[in-house]
């Protein structure tokens, strides 16, 4: 199919079928794209609005995200995973205000130099808020290439990658391209659906080759599977008199980098070198429930150990990573959702 076929049958659909009134296609600039296309990593669009608007009413400029706490911007995205997206946020609005006088770049190379944007992030900043020419390659757009191409493999794999790129980019016009941009995303979560594709409302059914061998679930291939392997950990909740618990912050790198956690001890006979560590005693304690939280590359069960304890003399008062959270009136931290869900519990 001739890539001016392929860019009109999809830039037709787009116009009768497409999603125009998401919120970041509201006013759109490089800032509003630039943030929606980072949570919609790994994030269905459901779950992203209320996140994006929320986000918006607090950070309405790249200065104001450059300007706010790393703690505030964790607390807003408390519950979108993958933390490591909003510490590259925050460092990524500080070069572009400080360094760059506000203006993002529209380069493809000048993008990616930046902290957290890879290649089909900043097509699509470059394509939608400016304009200009650029390939995507996200999950949706994979999926529908994979299967209008037939290719084999998974997307994972750099061979099967490059070839999917290499067919982006032959498709990609040099005008209309927001709305191409936009479409792409649209055919892989409205119609090219990783389950259930519905085929016959396609634009690019009739040159699609996955459809007319009629094994569209065989692309893309699918990702090799591993076992996960289990860590396990107690959770500390230290409550003190005023039913406020400790919490402390993890450092800026690692897993949960930046976030407020409960301490945490491999084995119930740690308790009390911990408190004594804190300058803190133990009255009463009572394990909970066990749990899991499942990450990437492995299963965490962990499970909460309710202590309640009161402060030794010789406690210091304000430590700078500690603090007492009280969840019947809360601190705007950044916590990981297990944690926040634990301290609601």
């Amino acid at each position: 199919m001739k890539p001016e076929y392929f860019q009109q049958a999809v830039l037709d659909w787009f116009e009768h079928q497409g999603r125009t009134d998401l919120p970041w296609q509201k006013t759109i600039t490089a800032y509003r794209v630039w943030i929606s296309e980072i949570m919609l990593q790994q994030t269905q669009v459901a779950t992203v609005i209320p996140y994006f608007e929320r986000f918006m009413d607090s950070f309405p400029t790249v200065e104001a995200l450059a300007n706010a706490s790393i703690d505030d911007v964790l607390h807003h995205w408390t519950g979108l995973g993958y933390y490591a997206r909003a510490r590259n946020l925050h460092k990524t609005a500080q070069r572009v205000t400080f360094d760059m006088g506000q203006q993002f770049p529209d380069s493809i190379e000048q993008l990616i130099d930046l902290p957290g944007i890879g290649r089909s992030t900043a097509g699509a900043i470059r394509s939608i808020a400016f304009k200009k020419p650029a390939p995507i390659l996200d999950g949706n757009v994979k999926r529908v290439l994979a299967r209008f191409a037939a290719v084999e493999g998974w997307p994972g794999q750099t061979a099967v990658h490059k070839k999917l790129w290499n067919i982006a980019e032959r498709y990609s016009p040099n005008s209309r391209t927001a709305d191409y941009t936009q479409a792409m995303m649209d055919l892989g979560a409205i119609l090219c659906k990783k389950t259930s594709p519905n085929c016959n409302q396609c634009p690019l059914v009739n040159d699609c080759k996955a459809f007319s061998q009629g094994n569209q679930a065989h692309y893309p291939g699918k990702k090799p599977k591993k076992i996960l392997p289990i860590k396990s950990s107690l959770f500390v909740l230290l409550r003190n008199a005023d039913k406020a618990i400790l919490l402390q912050q993890n450092p800026p790198v690692g897993l949960w980098g930046g976030l407020w956690v409960p301490p945490q001890i491999e084995k119930q006979a740690d308790l009390h070198q911990l408190c004594n560590k804190l300058g803190l005693k133990v009255t009463e304690q009572k394990l909970l429930d066990n749990r899991r939280h499942t990450f990437s590359h492995f299963h965490l069960d962990y499970q909460p150990i309710l202590v309640d304890v009161t402060e030794t003399p010789n406690r210091v008062a304000e430590i700078d990573n500690q603090v007492w959270y009280n969840p019947k009136n809360p601190l705007s931290l950044g916590m990981p959702a297990p944690i926040k869900a634990l301290l609601s519990t």
